[in-house]
């Protein structure tokens, strides 16, 4: 079985008694030669639809927010786009993006066009790219227990100011800042403190238009050592949409970060 490269994905050390592990799933638009060619968009098309799913520009606020922060939190960064396998997905029936052709390996794109071939074998993507980074997150995660005796996993996320046809539930509020929660894993201490770090970016709302936050199935729901927040950000706060450069608003939120890195450390 072919194995990723070490650069499909990168945990980036913070400090040695640091809990806060921030997740960056969705950042990157590199996509490997053999998988592009599983793709049946051209190269224009691609690049398109690469502006619309890709969390522009999360890496380096996440980053950002690790050098300002008075503790150095650990990053953990997907370096291929989410086209080659989303790292947040379920690879199986349970994964409720299904329904609009995006599991772990999507087929659909965000205006559920066709991005595969009908009867693309997810398999192959899923063994070569989905399982690794999936035990290496559950290694980091298991480091920062063994470290710090609880961690804190905050997964940075971007999405658009309009919705998209992908969505499934995207009819709701979008705020600046979207804070999504699991009952088991998001304590209200953890979220009293994001609504503060936040609340100078903007409105800061609660599981809409996205919800839930990501924690490895070994510790899902079982470990309540394992804290977990979803951010989403709103993309207009910072950026040129839909796949365009950054502006202020990204030192901004680095900050807004930094702040609740900060609080959670303590």
């Amino acid at each position: 079985m072919t194995r990723p490269t070490p650069s499909s994905f990168e945990l980036l050390p913070g400090a040695d008694d640091s809990p806060v592990l921030l997740h960056v799933p969705h950042s990157a638009r590199q996509i490997p030669g053999d998988v592009r060619a599983g793709i049946v968009l051209d190269d224009a098309a691609l690049e398109r639809e690469l502006d619309h799913i890709t969390d522009a520009h999360t890496e380096r606020i996440a980053a950002e927010a690790a050098e300002v922060a008075g503790v150095a939190p650990w990053r953990f960064v997907n370096r291929l786009s989410r086209l080659v396998v989303d790292p947040e997905r379920f690879p199986d029936e349970r994964e409720e993006m299904l329904a609009v052709g995006m599991g772990a390996v999507y087929t659909r794109t965000t205006h559920r066009g066709v991005l595969r071939a009908r009867g693309t074998d997810p398999g192959p993507l899923v063994e070569r790219y989905f399982r690794p980074y999936a035990e290496a997150m559950t290694d980091a995660v298991a480091e920062r227990l063994a470290a710090a005796g609880r961690v804190v996993i905050i997964d940075v996320h971007s999405y658009p100011s309009a919705r998209l046809p992908y969505e499934l539930h995207g009819e709701g509020a979008r705020p600046a800042v979207c804070l999504g929660t699991d009952s088991f894993h998001t304590s209200p201490a953890l979220l009293a403190a994001a609504r503060e770090a936040f609340a100078p970016v903007g409105e800061v709302g609660l599981d809409s238009p996205f919800s839930g936050t990501y924690v490895p199935l070994r510790y899902y729901g079982t470990e309540p050592r394992v804290s977990a927040l979803m951010v989403e950000i709103r993309r207009d706060t910072y950026m040129t949409e839909p796949g365009g450069p950054a502006g202020p608003g990204l030192s901004r939120l680095a900050g807004a970060l930094a702040r609740l890195v900060d609080d959670v450390t303590r």
